[in-house]
């Protein structure tokens, strides 16, 4: 009786470790939205040409997450991870005032 309750354990520990795993890469896949509270007091746009430059004297042209130490999205992929905006991902060709050039 030991063995099977081992046995069943076991699998309920497979079995949520896998749906752990779903849920978070099923988080990770939402997109920033411009109006988020968070995007919007940072000035988060998907495309940065869109920028207000009177508001965020910090941007230059040419900046993007994509170029951004923060950015977690592969090199050519449209979006990727951003770690400010709570794992959502954000637009390679989007900015935002927490811009820091990589390296």
């Amino acid at each position: 009786m030991i063995k099977s309750n081992r046995r069943v354990f076991l699998m309920q520990v497979a079995t949520a470790s896998g749906a752990i795993a779903l849920a978070g890469a099923a988080q990770a896949q939402a997109m920033v939205v411009e109006t988020d509270a968070q995007a919007a007091a940072l000035g988060y746009k998907a495309d940065a040409t869109k920028v207000d430059k009177t508001k965020f004297p910090k941007y230059a042209a040419g900046q993007n997450c994509a170029s951004c130490t923060l950015y977690q999205g592969k090199a050519g992929a449209a979006a990727g991870v951003c770690p400010i905006f709570a794992g959502k991902q954000v637009a390679a060709k989007g900015w935002c005032n927490s811009y820091v050039k990589k390296a």
